[in-house]
């Protein structure tokens, strides 16, 4: 039977093909020997790497608590976003959605490029509040979302707070 297996394996596709399988999976592209694609110009594909950006271009003055926006190959991580000023749940949605916008377009991507997004609202009597303002930012084919009220409340009493996940 082991016979049969070794025979089985033989013929099966060559390991070179089936370590494409996993970046494929990912969505990343993998250019064979002949081709050039992302890579460094000899056909060998780059790993994508963790890049951390700043608002403005600007570095903290010390290491930060988290990273604002982090990119990874052509993904795009935004942290969560609150509206830390007085006012309603539509002016705090309609100025956190702003900022996630500028954040995304400042590494290449829009808000239309969003897959997942995350809402934290302080109470759920804010639900169709934020969804009017909400409702049309993401272009005609918006990204998955989910909704929570936090039950503590959000950080520096913001009315909401956004996260997204996008791509460049």
């Amino acid at each position: 039977m082991s016979s049969n297996r070794r025979d089985f394996i033989r013929k099966a596709a060559p390991v070179a093909d089936l370590a494409a399988v996993p970046a494929v999976a990912c969505g990343q592209a993998v250019a064979s020997d002949g081709e050039q694609g992302r890579g460094n110009g000899h056909g060998h594909h780059r790993p994508p790497r963790k890049e951390v950006h700043y608002p403005g271009g600007g570095e903290p003055p010390e290491n930060p608590l988290f990273s604002p926006i982090v990119t990874y190959g052509n993904m795009v991580f935004v942290s969560g976003i609150g509206a830390h000023f007085e006012g309603d749940i539509r002016s705090h949605t309609d100025h956190v959605l702003g900022e996630i916008e500028r954040y995304l377009e400042s590494v290449g991507s829009s808000m239309e490029k969003v897959l997942k997004v995350n809402v934290y609202l302080d109470t759920l009597d804010d639900y169709d509040g934020m969804n009017e303002v909400f409702r049309g930012r993401w272009g005609t084919e918006p990204g998955v979302r989910t909704t929570i009220a936090a039950a503590a409340g959000i950080p520096g009493d913001s009315l909401v707070e956004i996260d997204c996940i996008a791509v460049i």
